[in-house]
Formats: structure tokens, C-alpha cells, sequence
């Protein structure tokens, strides 16, 4: 979980302040949010995350209900949260289901973290043939049967984003030969501190990422085993990457002949041992061994929390025709 913050009140205005503005305040006019143009509205309730929008916005008022109910409010679904599913009154799975029959196939891009399954994969890919970024992040129950099944209707994606997840190179070559279009993609996995120990060694993944998106402009590997042979490998194979994360990858030595060229070509480069500060993610300090720290769970830095106050059936509360005992 993430580590506790400090929230602190501000200090109410003193006597004299206050009572030098109570003539000026009394005068001014409330604001009526219900007044502000259709289009400010929209661009306000596209700024929230999925959550925000079906538990709490689209209960403020009938017309925040109905912008809400617009399909073009659901181009993009992002389904943050903070992991912490058991303590969850809601069904992230039914939420994200009743997001995506929102977008009526209009959806561009979809963000799933921790709940993410085989079937949910399947009827995302289902119910659009627009989508251009997929971001999926600590989502256990996603295969690489399951991703290799829905790659063939991801033709169009541009971006993906697979964030500690339990797949491997068969579903990284499957992806690359269905998505031609890939221009960024993000690899990133466990990394463990070793004390001096010697680092387990894995060039398979950055072969199939070499071998099968040419393409690629961005690529993220944070954690990753590869070897300089790895990235000699990428280097060849993915002549157009401009921007190149090597963060954890404590088995790369960017020197000699290797390091020169990735500085001349790179124009983005991260190195090994570069601050995972901005990465968005913070681990936990648990051990398994003693000299051996692994970096198992991540939970984000941001302050988006949600209201927790969906019911555990599933419901919304919002009078629409959502079945919340209805998955696909």
C-alpha cells in the first residue's frame, strides 16, 4: 500500500481578514455549475477517471447524468485504482464492461489495472475495432493464450503498455505480427536487488520484441533480464527507436562500442542504474531471502484516489438498462 500522506488543513483566515472581506464576499454571486456551456462541462468530466464518473459525477445532476451517458465521454477508459480489490465494495470487471457498452465501439484506448481477465481482454477487443492504446498493469489472469486469441483485432493499436503481468515472448511475437502500426510499447517486469549476486540472464523477449515490431519509436523495459547481446538484438532489429528505457536491467553495461552507438542513436536514453523516481510506481520493501530483495508489488504515487462507495453487486444506481448480473 502506499505509504500514508500527509494531509493538513489550511489555517482559517484571521478576524481581521475575515471581517475586512465579509462585505466583498456577501456581494459576490454563487456560482450555478449547471450555467457553464455544454462543452466546458464535457472537457471538466473528461478530466475525472472511470470511477469517478459512474459513482459519483453522474449522480450530481440529470445533466451531468446525461453528458455521462454520450458515447463520446468514453473514448477512453482509464480504470486506476489502487489494487486493493479485497477492500473494494465494487466490481471493477462490471464497471469497466458497463464503461466499454458506453463507448458504443467508439473506445480509442483503455487503461486495466489488477483485474484485468482473458474474458474482459476479449470482450474489450470485441466491442472495438478502434483501439489505439492498451495499457494493462499487474493483471495476473491475463494469458498468453488470452492476448495471442484477441492480437489479430488489435491491428490498429499504436501504444501498449503491459506492466507486470505473467506473459511471456510467445504473446510478445504474436502481438508484433498482428499490430503493424506499434509505435510504443512498454515491457516492464519484477527487478531484483541482488547484493552481489549474479543476475539471472534472458534474451528471449528482447529477440521477439527485435524480430517482430520493426517499427517501434518508444520502448520501455524497466526489469528487464536482457544482455548486451539483448540490446544489440533491439538495436538491429528496431532501427526507428528514438527513446529506449533500460532502467533495472543491471545485466546491460552500456560501454564501449555498445554504449557509443546507443548515444549516438538514442535520443531518450534511461540507463540501468538511472532513479526510478518518475516511473509512477513505488515498491514495497519486502524481502524473500536475506541479500535478496524482490520488487513484487507496485502501487501508484498520484493522489486520484476514488470514492469507495459503489455497491458490491455491482449496481450504479444511474437508471440505465447496465445488468450488473449480465458479464458478456
Amino acid at each position: 500500500m502506499p505509504p500514508d500522506r500527509a494531509w493538513k488543513k489550511m489555517k482559517p483566515p484571521s478576524s481581521s481578514s475575515a471581517s475586512s472581506s465579509s462585505s466583498s464576499s456577501s456581494s459576490e454571486e454563487c456560482r450555478n455549475w449547471l450555467e457553464l456551456p455544454r462543452d466546458v462541462t464535457v472537457s471538466i468530466l473528461q478530466r475525472l477517471g472511470t470511477i469517478e464518473i459512474l459513482e459519483t459525477a453522474q449522480k450530481v445532476c440529470m445533466l451531468w447524468r446525461n453528458i455521462s451517458k454520450d458515447p463520446s465521454m468514453w473514448n477512453s477508459i482509464d480504470m486506476r485504482n489502487l489494487g486493493d480489490l479485497h477492500d473494494m465494495d465494487y466490481d471493477l470487471e462490471k464497471m469497466c464492461i458497463h464503461a466499454i457498452d458506453r463507448s458504443c465501439g467508439h473506445l480509442k484506448d483503455i487503461n486495466i489495472e489488477y483485474f484485468g481477465t482473458d474474458k474482459l481482454l476479449a470482450y474489450i477487443t470485441q466491442s472495438s475495432s478502434q483501439l489505439r492504446f492498451l495499457r494493462l498493469a499487474c493483471c495476473y489472469s491475463i494469458s498468453d493464450e488470452g492476448l495471442s486469441k484477441v492480437a489479430a483485432k488489435l491491428s490498429l493499436l499504436e501504444e501498449l503498455d503491459i506492466t507486470l503481468c505473467s506473459l511471456s515472448k510467445e504473446s510478445l511475437e504474436v502481438v508484433g505480427r498482428c499490430c503493424p502500426l506499434l509505435k510504443s510499447f512498454k515491457w516492464n517486469q519484477q527487478w531484483y536487488a541482488t547484493d552481489g549476486l549474479s543476475q539471472t540472464e534472458c534474451d528471449e523477449e528482447a529477440v521477439a520484441i527485435a524480430k517482430n515490431m520493426p517499427e517501434l519509436r518508444h520502448l520501455q523495459l524497466i526489469g528487464n533480464q536482457l544482455t548486451n547481446d539483448g540490446l544489440q538484438a533491439i538495436l538491429e532489429g528496431c532501427p526507428h527507436v528514438v527513446s529506449l528505457d533500460l532502467r533495472k536491467c543491471f545485466n546491460v553495461t552500456l560501454s564501449g562500442n555498445l554504449g557509443r552507438i546507443c548515444a549516438e542513436r538514442i535520443k531518450n536514453l534511461r540507463h540501468p542504474d538511472d532513479s526510478i523516481d518518475d516511473y509512477g510506481f513505488v515498491a514495497d520493501d519486502g524481502s524473500f531471502d536475506e541479500g535478496l530483495d524482490i520488487v513484487y508489488s507496485l502501487d501508484y504515487i498520484e493522489d486520484d484516489e476514488v470514492d469507495d462507495d459503489i455497491h458490491d453487486d455491482g449496481s450504479f444506481d444511474d437508471d440505465s438498462d447496465y445488468d450488473p448480473t449480465s458479464l458478456y
